[in-house]
């Protein structure tokens, strides 16, 4: 049986933010990001949605302790789906890997009551850049639907759990970015 591998296309592409085993970059057909609002969640989300000519750069690791049933719970507001055919990486043998996604039906699209942390956009587009370099971070802007949604400014008082703190050169890079796609901030 092949071992057990999920898909992070968002925070988790942050090495910071985890100690996950054989975590690696991979690619997978068949989806893009999208920002969600779910009313499991306090604030918008970033989620994998169905796009058959599209792909999702991220990484793939170990399911911690092969035990997708507590997997499950910690992504309690996303169903897991097989993308183990979909998905490109070095890994060397067959995986099982999955992707966690908020239902279809279960996710609005997202306003002006449901934000996006600043906090939390900083730590996936470090990861991004660390692992994908610019051209990633420009993929990931590009192929990334719902910037309409404005974003906190919560950079000197984080609320995301696991904020980080970027260089110069990467805070840059993300302010670049949101002014070009001509995101709004808001104050915390």
């Amino acid at each position: 049986m092949p071992d057990p591998f999920f898909f992070g296309y968002g925070s988790l592409v942050n090495r910071r933010t985890h100690d996950y085993a054989e975590a690696q970059t991979a690619r997978v057909s068949g989806w893009r990001r999208a920002w969600r609002k779910s009313p499991l969640r306090d604030r918008c989300f970033l989620t994998a949605v169905p796009a058959p000519d599209d792909y999702v750069e991220g990484l793939i690791a170990a399911v911690p302790g092969a035990d997708w049933a507590a997997l499950d719970a910690r992504e309690f507001a996303y169903d897991r789906h097989d993308v183990s055919q979909n998905t490109n990486h070095n890994a060397g043998r067959a995986l099982d890997i999955a992707i966690y996604a908020i239902p279809e039906g279960a996710h609005h699209e997202p306003g002006d009551d449901n934000p996006v942390l600043l906090s939390y956009l900083d730590v996936v587009v470090q990861g991004f850049l660390a692992e994908f370099g610019r051209a990633g971070v420009q993929h990931f802007f590009e192929t990334t639907e719902g910037w309409h949604v404005p974003l906190v400014d919560d950079r000197a008082r984080p609320v995301y759990a696991r904020a980080q703190t970027l260089a110069p050169e990467e805070r840059d890079m993300v302010d670049s970015a949101i002014a070009r796609l001509g995101s709004r901030i808001v104050p915390l």
